[in-house]
């Protein structure tokens, strides 16, 4: 039986608390797991005034689910279906408009390809038009691919979730949902929703709040019907985030749980390796690892200062990946460690980097003073 949060991870529940009473959030789900045992599987605070905010609540993830699109291109390449260093333009021809023919998947993956304003946003708008925007689209001015580097919010995520769609043949959204998330026990987990399903579940879509100002804003939108039906590769996928804590999991035991073979040991080392070294991430401003779709913690002397880290503790093998102002999931391999947390407000990015660094620093603190690391 896990402890009370307040027991285990006193430091934790501070910061969700310090941010309840500074309005940067309403609640939070935490889970955490030390060599596959959870130690915190709870939810904290609200998700509307006056309704408790669920463990079982569906809550978005936001980019915190773009390695789950990386795994499914690598099982892709698992199985023969594509190479690392193939051209995008092999698979989906109409990418090579423009400039982008020598664009490749490990280019894409690792955020050089160089269309990164191509689609910004993640905008509620038919699949095909919004892939049609992207490959016509032109490589950017100057930009060879591989040697600059510039997080692609929603861009590079569209063509990998087209690409794993020519290839399957299944939507991404179902590829996913039956290659990944079924077989991991995942299964109040999605990037897309058939409507049925949003409307079944209710209240237990968990709500988000812009809480840059003065008072919480409500954004209906992402909470809709509309919002969780349409499938949003590497920004939609939600679920309770005990269930992102097993897709960690599963990568910690090198690709395979209760006996279901997600990926090959050493796929998970390629995709959790260091493939992206030494440039400075244009769109952050720092310089910044990468792996194959994961965001790897820097080595000695790399830039600790570059947002949507993994605190003062991890170490430099630790990998992940952060969701816009509100979420976080990583693995730590060298501490058998994985974390996995989501808050239910965005309070500008200068508000949730200090959240952030406090809340990583607060479970190593936590485990340390119980002797579980």
């Amino acid at each position: 039986m896990i402890a009370d949060p307040r027991d285990r991870l006193p430091r934790v529940v501070a910061v969700i608390e310090e941010g309840r009473a500074q309005g940067r959030h309403l609640g939070a789900q935490v889970y955490v797991s030390v060599h596959g045992e959870p130690v915190a599987d709870f939810a904290f605070g609200e998700d509307r005034t006056g309704v408790p905010l669920a463990s079982d609540a569906l809550m978005l993830w936001l980019s915190a689910g773009k390695p789950i699109a990386a795994v499914a291109v690598a099982r892709l390449w698992e199985r023969g279906l594509l190479e690392l260093d193939q051209p995008v333009a092999d698979i989906l021809p109409e990418f090579a408009a423009n400039g982008k023919a020598g664009v490749t998947l490990r280019h894409v993956l690792t955020h050089t390809g160089g269309f990164p304003r191509a689609e910004r946003l993640w905008r509620l708008a038919p699949w095909d038009e919004i892939l049609a925007r992207i490959t016509a689209a032109p490589l950017e001015a100057g930009w060879i691919p591989g040697q600059r580097a510039g997080y692609h919010v929603a861009s590079g995520w569209y063509v990998l979730g087209e690409v794993v769609r020519r290839l399957d043949g299944r939507p991404f959204e179902e590829y996913v949902r039956e290659e990944i998330f079924e077989p991991l026990g995942m299964f109040d987990s999605w990037i897309g929703m058939p409507a049925g399903r949003f409307r079944a579940y209710g209240d237990r879509i968990a709500s988000l709040y812009d809480t840059h100002g003065s008072e919480a804003r409500l954004q209906a939108l992402w909470s809709s019907e509309e919002g969780c039906v349409m499938s949003r590769p590497g920004g939609n996928a939600r679920g309770p985030v005990r269930e992102l804590g097993v897709f960690y999991e599963t990568l910690l035991q090198r690709g395979v749980r209760g006996g279901v073979h997600l990926l090959f040991p050493q796929t998970v080392e390629a995709l959790t390796a260091r493939h992206r070294v030494g440039l400075r991430d244009e769109t952050f401003g720092h310089m910044m690892d990468w792996g194959l779709g994961f965001r790897i913690n820097p080595a000695p002397g790399g830039d600790t200062s570059a947002p949507y880290g993994y605190g003062p503790y991890a170490s430099t093998r630790t990998f992940g990946h952060g969701g816009s102002q509100s979420s976080c999931g990583f693995c730590d391999p060298e501490r058998g460690l994985v974390v996995a947390w989501t808050f239910n407000g965005m309070p500008g990015e200068t508000r949730h980097d200090r959240r952030l660094r406090a809340m990583n620093a607060a479970v190593y603190e936590d485990l340390e003073a119980a002797s579980a690391l």
